[in-house]
């Protein structure tokens, strides 16, 4: 294995000297341009907020919901080059444009998307102390050009990484926003996620680390810069354990190992914050079999900070429950291949037929090839930190097909893990006890997850390769490792036990770009446009997500002793008897081409094209028309061993929009809530018609008849110049509200 790495920095280097070389010459000293930067110096007028204000209020009266609170839309996941993976992004050699610092960022809420919040979350393990430095005081710069009256509102914050090798040790993403700004509310440094016991971190790479240094170091153009920057973050020591947060030294790196820890430390840091799960369906990093029900402990979820889950990114939607498994693990700890079910093929499964396959075509006798077919799988599944392709030799990223996908999802996150989707997390549920948690209650929002300082890419659906991170499938191609370094062969390879992998980036990068969006959105429900009533709004969950359009989207419980006589979506509410709901949904508007005069007079033409591609959001006065509501009911386990697939009914209730007007207005009732004494949760779904988007058919299945793929015509595929969009159904996902039955008074 460890010679196959060896290759690939030959192979690389071979080809990418002479680059190196040119690229130096001409661009200079690539690291000297990793700065936070200073935000353009101008903001958006108020009589251009004004206005949009305006109009969203006048369609609001035509969906008679009047003193409405204001509709804000914003991303709470934005990346820097300080985050090494987006610095890797910057390189040449992946098609990079150059350095995106932090002042990127706020220029493009402001000027491209034109968006009323947003926040940084660069990886904690990227952020060196003068990093996080550099990082507050760009937000600051951004935010004090809003005034008193804010245009933009900028949110400070940083994602904990956390990658398990195996479904017991992983608990995944999540981003750390803050409420404030000033000193005295803001950490010292930013806590980043401490591998699990016996895993490498992401930098330091035992065996293997050589690798990752000579990748960086020789093989990429700009790649001295890089080796600079990871020399810069491994530079700064661990803080030791078990000191006080305030107590801790100026210059040192904190670090959690579980949910558990990063809640205590907050909660020892005592500052405003609110915790963001997100990429919890991708299966990029996680690990087959990872299952949410494990963060269902008073420990690892802390319901006061962890209020809102990211359901939809520029990774993929994260919002459907599939029953299929892409491995099946007993109660031992064994794992196994599970077969096929309709509409999912997992991964290792066919991964046995391409050994079958080869091995017939060599004419080996059939129980041979059963026998390796078997061995294939098992290989495949015992794999951790999801190396299973790398058991196949020479195995390249067509050969997979749709295998591992889920083909009927809304737009999906790549290797699609059930066990962390919304639905399944929202199903959980576990007997009342004096100890332990009982069950999830998220909101949810979108956001971007863009690691090139784009905050809110989804207004229009250009540029795959700038307002996508489509790009990474070039950072660590993995069919380069088994093209050039492995033939194929008709038996499998036992992945060896404790090899490490050095990054995700080299497991099925090329086959994942297909499966990278543009961004969604979060949306809030909020009194003034002030920093305190957004964040307020992300407390109380009064907030929704979309796949990029901005929607407007109303979703209340009616009870005529609520405040106003409702409760809006994100309440939680004990009642007697059938609840009745209300759902008003407008589209979002139509896009003009270029960018407004609000943007052309505080950037120049070049700025413009280089941040924004030449087009920014330029609303229309039309919109565009919503074609349904559809409702999801769930109802959570009572105990741990209760099947959930009952329990999530998608849809429970759907209902069509008239074709004409400016939007939807639906009512419906559940006369079936409370018999059974569950709580029961609500959310809705607004769908607007088709229109063409980045990488809606990730890999372009052609059809065999039969329900499967001949072949396949994936977006990483395809040309620089070629957009890969097709039709596709945008959408709005409201927060649910939380039904508990009142109990009978006699």
């Amino acid at each position: 294995m460890r010679s196959i790495g060896i290759l690939l920095v030959i192979l690389l280097t071979l080809g990418s000297i002479a680059s190196y070389v040119l690229f130096q010459a001409s661009q200079g000293a690539y690291g000297d341009l990793v700065v936070a930067g200073t935000p353009t110096p101008e903001r958006i007028p108020v009589a251009a907020i004004d206005t949009l204000d305006s109009s969203q209020l006048e369609t609001a009266h035509s969906l008679n919901v009047f003193e409405p609170k204001q509709i804000l839309f914003g991303d709470l996941h934005v990346h820097s080059s300080f985050s090494v993976d987006a610095f890797q992004l910057t390189l040449p050699s992946a098609g990079g444009e150059g350095i995106h610092p932090v002042a990127d960022a706020c220029d493009f809420a402001r000027y491209c998307a034109n968006l009323d919040f947003w926040s940084i979350n660069d990886h904690a393990a990227s952020l060196t102390p003068r990093r996080w430095q550099e990082t507050i005081d760009t937000v600051r710069r951004c935010d004090a050009l809003g005034g008193d009256d804010p245009d933009l509102v900028s949110f400070l914050g940083w994602e904990w990484t956390q990658m398990g090798s195996t479904p017991d040790n992983h608990y995944g993403h999540k981003n750390v926003v803050l409420r404030d700004l000033e000193d005295g509310s803001i950490p010292t440094r930013p806590i980043a996620a401490a591998p699990p016991k016996g895993v490498p971190s992401t930098f330091d790479t035992g065996a293997n680390g050589p690798l990752v240094r000579g990748l960086a170091a020789f093989a990429l153009p700009g790649g001295h810069d890089m080796m600079a920057q990871l020399n810069e973050i491994q530079g700064v020591g661990r803080c030791p354990e078990g000191v006080p947060v305030r107590e801790l030294p100026i210059d040192c790196a904190e670090a959690a190992a579980t949910p558990g820890e990063l809640f205590a430390k907050l909660d020892d840091w005592d500052v405003a914050s609110t915790v963001i799960p997100h990429g919890t369906v991708w299966g990029m990093y996680t690990p087959a079999g990872s299952d949410w029900a494990k963060q269902l402990t008073q420990r690892d979820h802390d319901p006061n900070r962890q209020r809102i889950l990211e359901v939809y990114s520029g990774h993929g939607n994260a919002e459907e429950y599939r029953p299929w498994r892409a491995v099946a693990i007993a109660e031992d700890g064994s794992r196994s291949c599970p077969d096929p079910s309709y509409g999912y093929t997992p991964s290792c499964w066919k991964a046995g037929e391409i050994i079958r396959e080869r091995c017939l075509a060599e004419d080996l006798p059939t129980s041979d090839c059963d026998q390796r077919t078997t061995e294939a799988r098992q290989y495949f599944v015992d794999a951790d930190r999801n190396a299973g392709p790398w058991t196949v030799p020479g195995l390249r990223p067509h050969d997979l097909g749709e295998a591992g996908q889920c083909v009927d999802c809304f737009q999906p996150a790549f290797n699609f893990r059930p066990l962390g989707s919304a639905q399944y997390i929202l199903a959980l549920g576990r007997p009342r006890a004096p100890e332990g948690a009982q069950r999830f209650r998220f909101g949810l929002i979108g956001s971007s997850d863009n690691h090139t300082a784009r905050a809110g890419t989804g207004y229009k659906e250009i540029g795959r390769r700038e307002f996508t991170d489509a790009r990474m499938a070039e950072v660590g191609r993995s069919d380069l490792v088994t093209r050039f370094a492995r033939d194929s062969q008709s038996r499998a390879e036992a992945f060896p036990v404790g090899e490490n992998i050095p990054s995700v980036a080299f497991l099925e990068a090329e086959r994942s770009g297909s499966f990278f969006l543009s961004g969604g959105l979060a949306a809030v429900h909020a009194q003034t446009r002030g920093r305190v009533e957004i964040f307020d709004a992300l407390v109380r969950r009064e907030t929704y997500g979309t796949s990029g359009p901005r929607i407007l989207l109303w979703f209340d419980l009616l009870d005529p002793n609520a405040p106003n006589g409702k409760w809006p979506m994100g309440s939680e509410v004990e009642i007697a008897g059938a609840p009745t709901f209300r759902v008003r949904a407008a589209g979002s508007f139509e896009q003009k081409p270029g960018c407004p005069n609000t943007t052309s007079s505080a950037l120049t033409a070049e700025r413009v094209e280089e941040l924004c591609l030449g087009e920014c959001y330029f609303p229309s006065d039309t919109r565009r028309p919503i074609t349904r509501i559809e409702v999801i009911r769930i109802r959570p386990q009572i105990d741990a061993n209760e099947d959930v697939t009952p329990l999530i009914e998608d849809s429970w209730k759907t209902f069509s929009c008239p074709a004409q007007g400016e939007g939807c207005e639906i009512t419906f009732s559940d006369p079936e809530f409370g018999r059974d004494g569950r709580t029961t949760s609500y959310y809705v779904r607004a769908i607007e018609a088709p229109t063409p988007a980045l990488n809606a058919d990730p890999l372009g299945c052609q059809s065999d008849g039969s329900g499967g793929c001949a072949s396949i015509d994936p977006c990483f595929d395809r040309p620089d110049s070629d957009e890969c969009q097709a039709p596709s159904e945008q959408r709005a996902w409201s927060s649910p509200i939380f039904l508990d039955p009142k109990p009978n008074v006699s």
